[in-house]
């Protein structure tokens, strides 16, 4: 199974240049569709409800302080994902590159696990929170959605 740095450094080989909270948010998208399609996860690191969305603080830990990322920033071997787990990052960079860092934190705020691991913590929208993400509640957001885009068809 790929790491979480492996995912990134992956994402990064193909579409780098890119802000670090961009990185996080596709890793986050990356792992939720994937886990929704799959039924598995793409890494064993977790998510946390951070204030801005949506962190993988093991990757946090690589990018800390760092605003622009390019490709081979990461140490990570993008050669560990299998072919499922490329192809779950190929759709969602596919459809999600054009948004700008901003845009995807947005819309992990508006509902769904972020949001549900945030309540659970009970606090505000600016507290810091180590609030864990669960998989539970990731595989059944991103399935909806996922189910809800092949009804948009």
């Amino acid at each position: 199974m790929a790491t979480v740095h492996d995912v990134a450094a992956y994402i990064l080989m193909k579409a780098a240049p890119m802000s670090a909270m961009k990185l996080q948010k596709l890793c986050y998208f990356s792992y939720g569709y994937h886990l929704a399609w799959e039924d598995r996860p793409l890494f064993d690191e977790r998510f946390q409800a951070w204030a801005n969305g949506p962190v993988a603080p093991e990757l946090y830990g690589k990018h800390r302080g760092r605003f622009e990322l390019r490709r081979g920033d990461i140490e990570g071997d993008p050669t560990e994902l299998d072919d499922a787990e490329r192809e779950s990052v190929d759709i969602v960079l596919e459809n999600m590159r054009v948004y700008s860092a901003s845009e995807l934190s947005e819309m992990t705020h508006r509902t769904g696990p972020w949001v549900q691991a945030r309540e659970r913590a009970q606090v505000s929208d600016l507290d810091r929170s180590t609030e864990p993400l669960l998989d539970e509640e990731i595989a059944d957001f991103f399935g909806a959605l996922a189910e809800q885009g092949e009804h948009d068809d």
